[in-house]
C-alpha cells in the first residue's frame, strides 16, 4: 500500500545542507551477524526487564495486602490503582521522551531511559507507605514507555529490511520470558519459609534493578542510529560508522559485500518541530493512523485489563494460593513468548497484513470461547490456564506487530513520536481504563462480570484485526524510506 495521500512539501527547518548518502541501503543489504546480535541483546533484554517487574507486582498483590508485609494496601489497589499508575507513566514517558529522542538521538535516550526505569525501580523496593509505592510505580512506568520510543525507533533503524519483522517481534514478545522469570521468582520471595513477608517482594524488586545495570553496561556499545545521524547534521559520523561496520562484517563472513541498492539525498535538519508530525501522521497518513490506533487499543485492553489480572482471577474463582499463581502465570508467559518466536518470520515472507489480521482476529476468537466455557463453570484453574496459553500465542504475535507496525509506516523524522503517540493513547484507552474496570469485577467473585471483561477484549481484538485486513501496510523486507519517503528528501 503506498501513501494516503500525495507527498506533502519540506517544511522549513533548521537545515545544516544537503546530502546524498547510501547508508539506509548499506544497512539493509548486510548479512546478519554478530553486530546485529549485540543490538539485540543491548536493546532487547530490558523488555525482559519489564515483564519481571510488571509480573513480580502482580503476583505478589496478595501478598502486599497481607498483614505484615510492611504496607498498608490492598490487592485491589495493587492490580487496580497501581497498575493504572504504571501504564499512566508510561503513556507520559512516552511522549516525553520520544519526543526527545527524535530531537537528541536514539542512543542518548535509550541510555536515559534505562537509568529512569532502574532508579523508580529501586526506590519502589524501599516503599514504607502506599503513596511512596504508587509514585514509583508511576516513575517506573515513565522510564519504561520512554524505552518503547527510544528502543523501537533505534532496532528498526538498525536491522536489515529482510530481517526487520521477525526480530521486532520477537524482541517485543522477550517482554514474556521476564514474564516467566518474575512468576517463578515471585514463587520463591513468597515463601515465608526462606523470606519474612516485609523482604521477600522488596528482593524481588531488587534483583530486576541488578540486571537491569548489567544491560546498561552491555547498552554502552550499541551505536547511535545512522539514520539519524545523516538527517541531522552528522553525515560524517553516520558515513564512518556503517564503513566500520561494513569492514567488520566483512571480516567475519570472508567475502565482500554486495554493493547497495541506491542512494537518497536529504536536506538536513536539526530538529522537526511537532506541528510537523503531526501534521505528517494525521494528514498525509490518516489511514495508517487508524491503524496504528486499532491496533494498540485491542492489545491494550487485552493484556492490561485481562491478563496481569490473571492471579486475580486464579485466587478468587478457584481458590489458588497465592503463592502458587506464579506456576500458572509462567504456562501463559511461555504461549505468549512462543508465538512471536515460531510466527514472527512469517511476517517478513507471507506478509503483514495477512499475519497482522490473522493474529488479531484469531485471538479474539478464541477468547469469546474461553468467556462462554468459562461462563458455563466448565474451567479449572488447569484448563483456564491451557485456553488462556492458546489465545495468548496468537494474541501476543499480534500485540507485538503493533509496535513494528507503527515504528515502520511513518517517515523518519516522526518515527519515535509516532510510536510514543500511538502507545500512548492506545494504551490510556486500554490500559488505564482496564485494570481500574477489571479490578473492580474480579472482586465482585462475579462469574458475568469476568466474563464481560473477556468479550470487551475479544471484540476490541477482533475489531483491530479487521481494521488491519483493510489498512496494513506491505511493509515485508522493503526499506523503510520505501515504505514512508523521510521529510527531509530532496527531489
Amino acid at each position: 500500500m503506498g501513501v494516503d495521500s500525495a507527498p506533502a512539501a519540506v517544511p522549513a527547518g533548521a537545515g545544516t545542507g544537503t546530502v546524498t548518502t547510501a547508508v539506509p541501503a548499506r544497512l539493509d543489504r548486510l548479512p546478519w551477524s554478530r553486530w546485529h546480535w549485540m543490538i539485540v541483546i543491548g536493546l532487547g533484554t530490558v523488555w525482559i526487564l519489564d515483564g519481571l517487574e510488571v509480573t513480580i507486582v502482580g503476583n505478589v498483590a496478595g501478598r502486599l495486602a497481607e498483614e505484615g508485609s510492611g504496607l498498608a494496601i490492598t490487592s485491589a489497589q495493587v492490580t487496580g490503582i497501581a497498575a493504572a499508575l504504571y501504564v499512566a507513566g508510561a503513556c507520559s514517558g512516552a511522549l516525553f521522551f520520544g519526543w526527545l529522542t527524535d530531537r537528541y538521538g536514539r542512543k542518548k535516550l535509550f541510555m536515559v531511559t534505562l537509568v529512569v526505569y532502574l532508579g523508580a525501580t529501586a526506590m519502589t523496593a524501599l516503599s514504607f507507605e502506599s503513596w511512596w509505592f504508587f509514585l514509583f510505580r508511576f516513575l517506573t512506568g515513565f522510564g519504561i514507555g520512554g524505552e518503547y520510543a527510544a528502543i523501537n525507533s533505534a532496532i528498526d533503524e538498525l536491522i536489515p529490511s529482510l530481517y526487520r519483522g521477525r526480530v521486532d517481534l520477537i524482541i517485543n514478545g522477550s517482554y514474556w520470558l521476564g514474564a516467566i522469570g518474575g512468576a517463578l521468582l515471585s514463587i520463591v520471595m513468597l515463601d515465608t519459609d526462606i523470606f519474612p513477608k516485609d523482604l521477600g517482594w522488596r528482593l524481588s524488586f531488587a534483583l530486576g534493578v541488578v540486571l537491569g545495570l548489567v544491560i546498561l553496561l552491555v547498552r554502552r556499545h550499541v551505536p547511535e542510529s545512522p539514520r539519524w545521524q545523516f538527517i541531522h547534521g552528522r553525515g560524517e559520523k553516520a558515513e564512518r560508522l556503517v564503513s566500520s561496520v561494513e569492514r567488520e562484517i566483512e571480516r567475519e563472513k570472508g567475502e565482500p559485500l554486495p554493493p547497495p541498492a541506491g542512494e537518497i539525498t536529504i536536506h538536513q535538519r536539526k530538529s522537526i518541530g511537532f506541528g510537523t508530525i503531526a501534521k505528517t501522521v494525521f494528514a498525509r497518513y490518516p489511514r495508517r493512523a487508524v491503524l496504528g490506533l486499532s491496533l494498540f487499543i485491542g492489545q491494550a485492553f487485552l493484556y492490561n485489563a485481562i491478563t496481569f489480572g490473571f492471579g486475580a482471577i486464579l485466587t478468587t474463582f478457584f481458590d489458588v494460593p497465592t503463592g502458587h499463581t506464579g506456576y500458572y502465570f509462567a504456562v501463559i508467559a511461555a504461549g505468549n513468548f512462543v508465538g512471536p518466536l515460531v510466527l514472527g518470520k512469517l511476517f517478513d515472507t507471507v506478509g503483514r497484513r495477512i499475519m497482522i489480521s490473522s493474529t488479531y482476529v484469531l485471538s479474539g476468537l478464541l477468547l469469546f470461547v474461553t468467556a462462554w466455557l468459562f461462563d458455563r463453570g466448565s474451567l479449572s484453574a488447569t484448563t483456564l490456564t491451557a485456553c488462556w496459553c492458546v489465545v495468548l500465542f496468537f494474541a501476543s504475535t499480534g500485540a507485538s506487530s503493533a509496535y513494528l507496525t507503527v515504528s515502520e509506516i511513518f517517515p523518519m523524522e516522526t518515527r519515535a513520536m509516532a510510536i510514543a503517540f500511538f502507545y500512548a493513547l492506545g494504551t490510556a484507552a486500554g490500559g488505564i481504563s482496564g485494570p481500574l474496570v477489571f479490578a473492580e469485577l474480579t472482586e465482585s467473585g462475579v462469574v458475568g462480570d469476568t466474563v464481560l471483561a473477556f468479550q470487551i477484549g475479544a471484540g476490541l481484538m477482533c475489531a483491530a484485526g479487521i481494521v488491519a485486513a483493510f489498512l496494513a501496510v506491505d511493509a515485508e523486507r522493503r526499506s523503510l524510506e520505501d515504505i514512508a519517503e523521510p521529510l527531509s528528501v530532496v527531489k
